[in-house]
């Protein structure tokens, strides 16, 4: 079997919402420039809403293909420019093979935007080889470990006023998620006043859904460490499971500062790439959790090694919920504790699956395994008003 083209193509479509909701942004980085200030927006409104999303299929001269997606336009251009050409003529199931060949193709391709655009083919030749040997991809990385797998409510975007936030925590609990992540607006820029804003969202929270519930903040690398170190400090008697990404990943001794400075566990991964820059995080005593995205990581893959890594220094890894799929397969093939749980972007899921012939969606708080070949990413023709390829 060879593979006889790499393809990049969009699909649109219309679904419809019936739900309405200020939409928040989450705190960034470039927040302490002031023309950069951000408003709460409507991002859902009732009627019909737009979808467009890009995937990537890698086709073989024998009729099986690999699916994965949806991606982004600088992963697109990535494939298209560089990695799909090479993967071309190539056995697609020698996977390690094509993903150690793929890391030391690009002489600055070990990180960032490069490694993105390597993560969803690895993605997408897991998926042609689980459907090669008619398996779901957790099988073939040794699972299952147990037939669903539990996830976390992640609640970007949803208003964090405080009495609207409490609202809604209290309702993803009684659906049954058991653990949930809300996101801080504010940053070293908004001064006491967004500091206090902070803290009256987490208790508001905190009080919602009671003492023992699992209970996360993300801050998106908002921070410095002087303003992290007062927020995991206040934040200790609400009793966080983990505090996520307060300043940037690559601030190694500083992360190790903050866990030193406070009983809050410390979280980082999303923008970590590789099992060499996460081993510096794990080797550093720098964080409690790893999160690395199996979407932007190095892909399936890379996270399994990323996983076995974690486990020699009794580090779970929950993997940034970008898009679903490949999480779960990883979660499936590794032990509870390693991988306890994956995450689920409530906002974000309903526009990334659109396209899917089946919604994985939890049901009191738990994820099915798919039995379906590969990912399970099936795509449903009725949706797809329409498709074009793409070549950025």
């Amino acid at each position: 079997m060879k593979i006889t083209e790499v393809n990049v193509f969009r699909l649109s479509g219309s679904r419809e919402v019936t739900d309405t909701e200020q939409s928040t942004p989450q705190a960034h980085p470039i927040d302490i420039y002031p023309e950069n200030k951000r408003t709460p927006t409507s991002d859902l409104k009732p009627g019909t809403r737009q979808v467009n999303a890009l995937f990537v299929e890698i086709a073989t001269d024998e009729g099986l293909s690999g699916l994965f997606g949806p991606i982004q336009k600088e992963q697109a251009f990535i494939i298209n420019n560089q990695l799909g050409s090479f993967l071309v003529g190539k056995d697609p199931l020698a996977i390690e093979a094509l993903h150690d060949q793929m890391l030391r193709l690009n002489r600055h391709g070990r990180s960032g935007i490069f490694m993105t655009g390597l993560s969803p083919l690895d993605c997408a030749l897991w998926d042609l080889k689980g459907k090669a040997w008619g398996q779901p991809i957790w099988r073939l990385l040794g699972g299952p470990t147990r037939d669903s797998v539990p996830a976390y409510a992640s609640m970007l975007g949803h208003s964090i006023e405080p009495a609207a936030a409490a609202t809604k925590a209290s309702e993803y609990q009684a659906k049954g998620y058991t653990a949930q992540k809300w996101f801080f607006r504010y940053g070293p820029a908004h001064g006491a006043e967004g500091f206090a804003n902070n803290m009256a969202m987490a208790t508001a929270v905190r009080t919602a859904v009671g003492p023992q519930y699992k209970l996360m903040f993300d801050a998106f690398m908002g921070w410095d460490r002087n303003y992290a170190t007062k927020m995991v400090q206040a934040l200790q008697p609400l009793d966080p499971t983990w505090m996520e990404e307060p300043i940037p990943p690559e601030r190694v001794g500083e992360f190790a500062q903050l866990r030193a400075a406070s009983r809050t566990p410390i979280a980082s991964g999303e923008h970590v790439y590789t099992r060499w820059q996460s081993k510096e995080l794990l080797v550093n005593g720098a964080v409690d959790y790893l999160q690395n995205d199996p979407d932007w990581t190095g892909g399936i893959s890379e996270l399994v090694k990323i996983c076995a890594l974690a486990s020699s220094f009794e580090v779970q890894v929950v993997a940034h919920g970008h898009s679903l799929l490949a999480a779960l397969h990883i979660a499936g093939s590794q032990s509870p504790s390693v991988v306890p749980f994956v995450e689920f972007l409530i906002n974000s899921q309903p526009d990334k699956q659109h396209f899917f012939q089946t919604f994985y969606e939890p049901v009191d708080g738990h994820l099915t395994l798919p039995d379906a070949p590969g990912l399970g990413l099936q795509l449903d023709e009725q949706k797809i008003a329409s498709r074009e390829d793409i070549k950025l």
